[in-house]
């Protein structure tokens, strides 16, 4: 017999590992890594694979069961785990198997009827909940006659809840009080509502912890929903923010291959959670009551919440805050992301979260533009255009690295004051080496950072403003279009900070022009608020957006080409050049709208997108690329997503 190892992404190989499985009765689930045992004859007669530190899809043949192959199977799989740098290792597996895996150095983490999770190696569970103890001890306070005392009573307390008492009504602290509760949250993003249930929580017991789901299928990243969550209940001094679990069960983590039924997978998930929770999280933080909040529509949530009453022993609902009749979730707030409707937003957010959506807003417009195929000259999903040096994996890649950069200028933006350009161009230089280390030293997004940096500073700053006196600036404004002009005013006065550069395209471009013309580059664009966004782009955008039109972004582009002076087009070719794109991009955009009856439209768009294509090569071949008009597409698509 020997060890064989197959690729599970390979075709031939996975379905020779499927053909094992369901041998076996298993189903294969997602691995990176699967290691064989076979006979003589080259047949599998055992196998199990890995997902980063999670054993999964382990089977025996039953006429080798007995032989200790399974011994030299998980021996195999830890060795190899431990290799890619993990020092503790996992599995779920059934409850009949328990004995089995606990006779090779596995311990029980917890369990539900269908499943059981169990670790082996260092650290592990251990190390989690020494972490959450040591918090516990640290941040320990109690008041008496207003003094903090560091020592926690050793009293027990009774934390019998009352069955009269109604959880969504602020209790008085007395003898019965629970000393510590605990809320996890996803917070995708921090809302009015996960606040409120906080708050709630907070006024039930002496000291709450909150926990943040640490998993990152999110929108919004483990590390910005913690930080929206600390500085939203920085007003609660017996609040303390913790990390959340590394062992949270969710639908990406848990394995589903030895269900007999997939409909048991959720409950079997939840259970388990649950259990890691009570057996392990709970008692190593103290706490002895679990807040959540009602769910009126989510089924699977309202599921949970059901197992939570039934597998803990105190846990007390909040009804979910309304606003105007509708309970305030995340998920309206995304919606609301979605349509570019900033109103609604502020109605359901603190202002704490805003820069961090802004941020959002800022890289999805980016993604926004990076998408929209064809394009002429530019990066898109199709080819590379004019650029030997950039794909779209590049450009994706430069996209997430600026994100968390347009986070930090959106919070320095959130100030009763502009900041200062030092400020702002140090987080500018700070974001450019990050763009350039990841991209291998290619300018993918240069002029974007300094255009949308700039309209993420003010936007922020724009929020902080309303947020401070929202009813009287709101009353003030006529609507979007005051609020628009107060942007753009803000805008002007960053850029006005910021001295003449040299080397840019955009001097190049100038030095190129010899006077003979205006040319515009980045920052002089800035420093008038870029007028023509405003004035002439922005309002087509947002006609075409109204109208749901499925080429607005196309259409944009191509408005923009017809009045921008191209710095990055003359850069690469000359005056002449450029004012040639200006006058096709007039000329294929006054086709596009040129339809009248339905059927003609679609015949004259789909003939338009072939004309792009064929823009497309024929400018890649003359190394022509509207990059300028590339950011500014950007640009617009963030202003217009902020505008309300």
């Amino acid at each position: 017999m020997e060890i064989q190892t197959l690729n599970p992404t390979t075709p031939r190989q996975r379905q020779r590992i499927e053909a094992f499985l369901k041998r076996n009765g298993l189903r294969f689930d997602d691995m990176h890594y699967y290691a064989a045992i076979t006979d003589d004859d080259g047949e599998m007669i055992a196998g199990g694979g890995l997902k980063g530190n999670v054993i999964k899809c382990v089977a025996v043949d039953d006429a080798h069961k007995g032989e200790a192959i399974a011994n030299t199977l998980i021996s195999h799989l830890i060795a190899h785990a431990n290799e890619e740098g993990h020092s503790n290792v996992i599995l779920f597996t059934k409850p009949k198997n328990r004995q089995l895996f606990e006779s090779l150095s596995f311990r029980l983490l917890a369990e539900a009827p269908e499943a059981v999770l169990m670790e082996t190696g260092i650290g592990g569970i251990n190390n989690t909940v020494e972490a959450l103890k040591k918090i516990k001890e640290e941040g320990e306070v109690c008041k008496e006659n207003n003094q903090e005392c560091k020592k926690e009573e050793k009293t027990n307390i009774n934390i019998t809840t009352p069955q009269h008492l109604n959880p969504s009504t602020p209790q008085p602290l007395t003898t019965t009080t629970p000393r510590r509760g605990v809320v996890v949250m996803n917070c995708n993003p921090f809302t009015l509502g996960h606040r409120y249930l906080i708050e709630q929580a907070a006024k039930q017991v002496e000291r709450l912890f909150v926990m943040i789901v640490r998993e990152d299928c999110s929108l919004f990243a483990y590390a910005e929903r913690k930080a929206m969550v600390e500085q939203g209940v920085a007003h609660l001094k017996n609040v303390t923010v913790i990390d959340g679990s590394e062992y949270a069960i969710s639908q990406t983590t848990f394995p589903t291959y030895f269900l007999k039924r997939l409909d048991d997978a959720a409950d079997t998930q939840m259970l388990l959670d649950l259990d890691l929770f009570r057996r392990h999280i709970a008692p190593a933080l103290g706490a002895t009551v679990r807040f959540v909040g009602t769910e009126p529509t989510d089924q699977l949530t309202r599921r949970y919440n059901q197992l939570m009453h039934e597998v803990l022993a105190d846990v007390r609902e909040t009804a979910r805050l309304e606003k105007k009749g509708n309970a305030v979730s995340a998920s309206r707030v995304r919606k609301a992301m979605e349509q570019g409707d900033m109103s609604t937003i502020r109605q359901l957010v603190p202002p704490t979260t805003l820069p961090y959506i802004i941020a959002h807003l800022a890289t999805q417009a980016l993604q926004a533009e990076l998408d929209t195929t064809p394009k002429p000259g530019l990066v898109d999903k199709d080819n590379n255009g004019a650029h030997r040096d950039m794909d779209y994996a590049l450009m994706q890649r430069s996209i997430d690295t600026l994100h968390p950069y347009f986070v930090k200028l959106a919070l320095l933006g959130c100030a009763d004051a502009l900041p200062t350009h030092t400020s702002i161009r140090d987080i500018g230089i700070e974001a450019e080496k990050a763009m350039l280390s990841a991209t291998n030293g290619v300018n993918t997004h240069k002029g974007a950072l300094f255009s949308m940096g700039l309209a993420v500073v003010a936007a922020a700053h724009e929020e902080r403003k309303i947020a401070a006196n929202e009813e009287q600036i709101l009353k003030e404004r006529n609507g979007g279009e005051d609020v628009l002009a107060s942007l753009q005013t803000t805008i002007k006065a960053l850029a006005a900070s910021f001295p003449d550069t040299n080397g840019t395209h955009g001097s190049k471009a100038k030095l190129l022009s010899k006077g003979t013309t205006a040319i515009k580059g980045a920052l002089d664009n800035a420093r008038e608020g870029y007028e023509m966004l405003f004035a002439e782009w922005l309002p087509f955008y947002i006609e075409r957006r109204k109208e749901r039109d499925a080429h607005t972004l196309h259409k944009t582009l191509l408005r923009i080409m017809c009045d921008l002076d191209d710095t990055n087009v003359i850069y690469r070719t000359d005056l002449a050049a450029a004012e040639e794109v200006k006058q096709e991009a007039r000329a294929l955009l006054d086709n596009f709208s040129k339809a009248h009856t339905a059927e003609d439209k679609e015949k004259r768009i789909a003939a338009e997108l072939l004309a792009l294509k064929d823009m497309d090569k024929r400018y890649t071949a003359r190394n022509i690329s509207p990059g300028g008009a590339a950011d500014m597409l950007s640009l617009t698509i963030f202003i217009g997503s902020i505008q309300t």
